[in-house]
């Protein structure tokens, strides 16, 4: 379970890298669009076409984000019940109440677009403590509550 707890830690901040680089290729391609004669209006967001192909990054981004993400933070607290590493859920648990505010916080962006720089910043929190999480699960190995201690040369 402790393999099980790293991996899906570290799958957590390889997805926030993935959503990092579906936006840049998102952004990007909307502005080559732009640049080359495209318009930018409401008829392309509830359009069916994809304008540009670089719109990809965007469904990669929205999937990711409101899908993937959620379930992988959601099994890792799953996960961190069984794996016995030492406050491995409290970590687990920041990590999903990130994933939480993250969503939130791409979801209300489209009222109040000052949000997307807190959506940039919560992204660097939950990486950060995905990678630590990840990280705590290579740590030293757990001791069971009932094992018996070895007593140290003083005692003996």
């Amino acid at each position: 379970m402790r393999t099980a707890y790293r991996v899906l830690a570290y799958l957590v901040a390889a997805e926030v890298v993935v959503q990092a680089a579906a936006m840049a290729f998102g952004v990007a391609g909307l502005s080559h669009w732009v640049n080359t004669g495209g318009v930018f209006d409401r008829a392309v967001l509830d359009g069916d076409v994809f304008p540009f192909p670089e719109v990809a990054g965007f469904v990669v981004h929205g999937i990711n984000g409101s899908i993937v993400v959620p379930a992988l933070a959601l099994s890792l607290v799953v996960v961190s019940v069984f794996a016995k590493i030492p406050r491995g859920s409290s970590w687990a648990v920041a990590v999903f109440v990130l994933v939480g505010v993250q969503a939130t916080l791409g979801f209300s962006a489209s009222d109040l677009p000052a949000l997307g720089a807190l959506h940039g910043i919560n992204a660097l929190l939950l990486f950060g403590t995905a990678v630590f999480a990840g990280r705590r699960a290579r740590g030293a190995a757990s001791v069971p509550a009932d094992a018996e201690q070895v007593p140290s040369a003083a005692q003996v």
